[in-house]
């Protein structure tokens, strides 16, 4: 909270920067397209205001993309306007924000070496460093998200950036949000803050990024509904508050809390000059990233309960730490001939501990710490030779226990008619997250320690896309997976029966490979002042064991209309849209672990989810108004996001983006 004062109390400021308002050209562009490199026009001191259009805004990613603000309105904004801020298709939430998201889809190829902490079904909301954005801008920039929630809270994601010059630029940022919910015991809360700074010298030589990120992620657990059948399923009026259905526990909280420290600096080893300073050409480099960060999951509750077992004492607190720290060096050599070429060498120290060892009934010691360090090496190459991108890149564990290797490759080529055809392979090996490894608890079966039985798991897959605006965007990928690990439950059926399946869920390795496919397609058709956008994907997953459970379908369309109305002065945008997936052994939840874990008892889904919207834009303000799920009560409470866990009810929320400019 103390973040949100801070940066409420700068947004409002505008004295602070003593800036004269610039008059802003708004720009209806797609921001797909990369922005040029431009000067910042030196502010007037005359009567004359300086001018800007939305282009100089700058929007740069962590791999260096640059994009420019966008303040339009499309049905890509209607897709990304929700907690994530961004689509969220492959996946399903529970019915309170802030809570678990269940997977529809799966995303199989590997980006870091590392394992995580673990409890992923908590980090949806978690900001990873590939997460944070970093700006250049003219005049001081701020965007504010706000949309309601369920039941007194709200959410609230706002930025603030400006530039104290041409070469140094800050930002701040803090998104929080509550929401109490709808069924008992079902709040949530977070407050993810984050500060960036970029500068570089007037000779262009000396670059540096860095930022900082304090993130907390809470929610109160109840492990669900308890008599689903007669108060949920049945319809019964008298549980249409869903406040009155019964859930299995009303004790219990989970929690993330993480704290980071990046930067990453770059010198060039020798001065450019004339066009190639500008361009950035032909340079040889020298740099450094430094990245620490500490974080821990915690699960408390006030008294033992059956549905996790047997326990060693009457209070439940459980946690998890890590504390990792990274320092990678690197040489970066570019060339206008021979493309850009990255060696690195990088050391990663981690710490993953509980407060005490265990000496379980049998006499098994399980551990309280898994303590090391990992040592990789790596090349990256980028070249454009025509139309043709091409991509490549190796990292290798030289030293350590956890770490394997990535290899990543990509080819692109543009075509004349102006689509894009790529083609990608990657393989990768790793360990698997530490609370697969290594895990210690209040509750007697959730005590294990694996890291040396468990072995690490192999990734191959290739991917082959199509981006075109007269026949839409088809990706198709081909994964094999091997020593895939995950959570199941070897409850007995009458631990099943009595509502206790989550007393034995423990983690397992597979042995055998598991072949998956995934093919993506998304069209839309328009006509006049209306439109169709269509998303259908289709999953098949060959294995001797059911461990990886998808459905086969999931499809996404939408009707919408669209015009500007009000002489111009606002565009509306309306319609229906209509999601589907056929039914599946959806993955049940685990409160105390914060995963996800196998079942195939339970077939879910092949429901449809309908919404209705109204969002419009006014000068540099988006309007967004939404009916989720109206057809909740007409089409049957079958509706679930995983076992026990239903889908949220018929609900209208409404919010807005706005962007304003000092």
């Amino acid at each position: 909270m103390r973040y949100l004062v801070v940066l409420l109390f700068i947004c409002n400021s505008s004295l602070f920067f003593g800036q004269d308002r610039p008059t802003l050209k708004v720009s209806e562009k797609d921001t797909t397209a990369l922005a040029a490199q431009k000067k910042f026009q030196p502010l007037n001191k005359g009567k004359e205001k300086p001018e800007f259009t939305i282009e100089d805004y700058k929007i740069i990613s962590y791999a260096r993309d640059t994009t420019y603000l966008d303040t339009t309105i499309s049905i890509q904004k209607e897709y990304k306007y929700n907690f994530l801020r961004k689509d969220n298709f492959e996946l399903m939430p529970f019915s309170n924000i802030g809570q678990p998201y269940n997977s529809l889809g799966v995303t199989v190829k590997q980006n870091t070496l590392y394992p995580s902490l673990g409890a992923e079904a908590k980090h949806f909301n978690y900001m990873e460093v590939q997460d944070i954005n970093y700006y250049r801008v003219p005049t001081p920039m701020t965007e504010l998200m706000f949309k309601t929630t369920f039941e007194q809270g709200q959410l609230l994601d706002a930025l603030l950036t400006f530039n104290m010059n041409p070469r140094l630029n800050i930002s701040l940022a803090y998104k929080g949000f509550r929401s109490l919910g709808k069924y008992q015991f079902n709040e949530a809360e977070s407050g993810n803050f984050r500060t960036t700074a970029t500068y570089e010298t007037k000779d262009l030589r000396y670059r540096l990024r860095a930022h900082i990120a304090a993130q907390d992620i809470l929610s109160e657990e109840n492990g669900g509904l308890s008599n689903k059948v007669t108060q949920f399923e049945s319809g019964d009026p008298e549980f249409t508050d869903r406040s009155r259905i019964d859930v299995f526990f009303t004790n219990a909280n989970n929690k993330v809390l993480g704290k980071r420290y990046f930067y990453d600096h770059q010198y060039d080893l020798f001065k450019r000059s004339g066009d190639a300073a500008k361009a950035r050409t032909n340079y040889l480099s020298l740099g450094h990233q430094f990245i620490y960060e500490t974080k821990y999951y915690e699960f408390g509750q006030t008294a033992q309960d059956a549905y996790f077992g047997d326990a060693f004492v009457s209070t439940i607190k459980d946690k998890a730490n890590l504390k990792t720290m990274y320092n990678q060096g690197y040489l970066e050599l570019g060339n206008k001939t021979l493309g850009t070429l990255k060696g690195n060498v990088a050391l990663y120290n981690y710490n993953y501990y509980f407060d005490s060892k265990l000496i379980t009934a049998s006499g098994e010691e399980i551990s309280n710490q898994l303590k090391g360090e990992e040592v990789t090496v790596g090349a990256h190459y980028q070249k454009n030779i025509g139309g043709f991108e091409l991509n490549g890149g190796v990292d290798y564990g030289v030293s350590g226990e956890l770490t394997g290797n990535i290899i990543n490759a990509s080819a692109s080529y543009m075509l004349q008619s102006g689509a894009k055809a790529t083609f990608a392979i990657n393989s990768s090996s790793k360990m698997p997250n530490f609370n697969y490894l290594l895990y210690q608890s209040d509750y007697v079966n959730y005590n294990w320690q694996n890291n040396e039985v468990f072995e690490k798991e192999r990734v191959n897959g290739l991917m082959l896309g199509l981006d075109s605006k007269l026949l839409g965007n088809l990706s198709a990928e081909y994964n094999t997976m091997e020593n895939y690990t995950y959570f199941t439950s070897t409850a007995t059926q009458e631990q099943i029966d009595a509502g206790e399946e989550n007393a034995a869920v423990r983690p397992f390795q597979e042995g055998n490979s598991i072949n998956y496919v995934k093919i993506k397609y998304n069209k839309e058709f328009k006509l006049g002042y209306f439109a169709l956008n269509n998303t259908l994907m289709y999953q098949q997953v060959d294995q001797t064991n059911n461990v990886l459970n998808v459905p086969q379908w999931v499809t996404r369309n939408t009707l919408y209309f669209s015009k500007d109305v009000f002489d111009r002065a606002m565009h509306l945008q309306t319609g229906i849209t209509f999601k589907y997936f056929t039914a599946y052994n959806m993955d049940a939840y685990n409160p105390l672990l914060g995963e996800f874990y196998i079942q195939n008892r339970q077939e879910l889904g092949g429901y449809p989810m309908l919404d209705f919207f109204i969002n419009a834009k006014v000068k540099q303000t988006r309007l967004f108004l939404k009916a989720e799920h109206f057809n909740s009560s007409f089409s049957g409470f079958n509706f679930y996001s995983a076992p026990n866990y239903p889908y949220r009810d018929f609900v209208i929320r409404f919010g807005l983006v706005w962007n304003f400019f000092s």
